[in-house]
């Protein structure tokens, strides 16, 4: 029995204090906190009516300031965090953990906030430091990254001696009704998919210029979708920890609409990162974007149809050529019954509570900084199913990338 404190009210925020709501006996006391409250007492009055989970209560605070953190973490005393704000926060709250003695979880790694840049060296960084205090830091336990790890790390323990080719394919083929909305965070969101796209070949990262490379790809119980290549985070950690990748790629799907609006928005400069001007005022062109976009958080009700995310692998198994692929699928509708948020969501958060319910039960619990790949994949993959997203495996398949 252990009191985890959540940071962040978005809808991961949400899956995450509904699930961990969910395994009371290992999470005896919540606290949701954020910068606006009010979003932490909306969730917070939903878990106490739906779950009868009276021991949640919330706080207002901005994980910017180190202080303030360390206050909090002082005043609730938890055991683990469970970062689920802005990756420009990542920094901050690990050095509060530091400071008070909190382990720490996450769902995507380190950006600089005046910098469309993100990778996982700033963290990393802090192992010796979270080791010598006897700390554990789960880096990047969302989906892609961290299911995506954990798939792999499967792969590598149970189907290969060593995996040569690595392709991660995302797809969201769901129908949320609007224009233009962005699945997560739409600063964020934005930032990453307007970076040039890389990837990973022969011991060097190759770049290429957005959405310049393209494929169709099948899906499961979806079937084809036009994928592009972007760099995506758990690349840079995988190459890292499987150095027998020769070939490591990430591809995700995008709609002939959604990439004309964002063409749009970055071509009349809505999608700038610079402050400009307005009205005797500084503001943040993507910033007043993300204020008048839909919140991603709302895109629940009404949201129809799949993602469909996974690891197609080529490798060797004692001496011989093989093939894997191992994904889940997940229904936007059915995430909203259980969570009032959509599939993007539900996929990110649960993840992310079941990562410390590993640590609290000792499972995942190793001082130092490391990712998903690092701990057994074993446990984590014999509870996800049951946590609310199940997954397949084909061995031996013919796979077209």
């Amino acid at each position: 029995m252990s009191k985890v404190l959540i940071i962040g009210a978005g809808g991961v925020g949400r899956v995450v204090a509904y699930k961990c709501a969910m395994q009371p006996q290992i999470f005896s006391e919540i606290c949701l906190a954020s910068r606006t409250e009010s979003k932490c007492k909306e969730i917070a009055k939903d878990v106490q009516r739906e779950l009868n989970y009276q021991t949640i209560s919330t706080a207002q605070i901005n994980a910017d300031v180190v202080s303030e953190v360390v206050d909090l973490m002082e005043r609730f005393k938890p055991v683990i965090v469970i970062n689920v704000a802005l990756p420009y926060q990542d920094l901050p709250i690990m050095e509060a953990c530091l400071k008070v003695g909190v382990n720490y979880l996450d769902t995507a790694n380190y950006e600089p906030k005046d910098e469309a840049k993100f990778e996982y060296s700033w963290q990393w960084r802090l192992h010796d430091s979270f080791k010598e205090k006897g700390l554990t830091a789960i880096l990047g336990c969302g989906f892609d990254p961290g299911v995506t790890g954990v798939f792999t790390a499967r792969a590598a323990k149970h189907i290969f001696d060593e995996i040569h080719y690595l392709d991660i394919v995302d797809c969201n083929a769901g129908d949320h009704g609007k224009a233009f909305a962005t699945n997560f965070n739409p600063e964020i969101n934005i930032r990453e998919i307007t970076q040039k796209g890389k990837f990973y070949e022969n011991g060097q990262w190759v770049e290429t210029e957005p959405h310049e490379i393209s494929a169709m790809i099948n899906y499961p119980d979806i079937g084809p979708k036009k994928s592009y290549l972007i760099y995506h985070e758990e690349l840079e950690s995988l190459v890292k920890n499987y150095p027998s990748i020769k070939r490591a790629r990430f591809w995700m799907t995008f709609g002939d609409e959604y990439l004309t609006h964002l063409r749009v928005i970055q071509n009349i400069g809505m999608a700038g990162i610079e402050p400009v001007e307005f009205k005797g005022q500084k503001i943040i062109p993507l910033e007043f974007l993300k204020a008048v976009l839909p919140d991603p958080g709302d895109l629940g009700s009404g949201y129809t149809g799949q993602t469909s995310i996974g690891c197609r692998i080529k490798g060797v198994k004692d001496g011989r050529s093989k093939t894997y692929y191992i994904w889940n699928n997940c229904h936007h509708e059915e995430a909203f019954k259980e969570t009032k948020t959509q599939g993007v969501s539900y996929t990110t958060g649960v993840p992310a509570s079941l990562g410390a319910e590993l640590f609290l039960k000792g499972i995942w619990q190793t001082p130092g900084v490391w990712n998903v790949e690092n701990f057994n994949p074993d446990p984590f993959l014999d509870l996800i199913g049951e946590r609310g997203l199940p997954w397949n495996e084909e061995i031996d398949i013919d796979l077209e990338l």
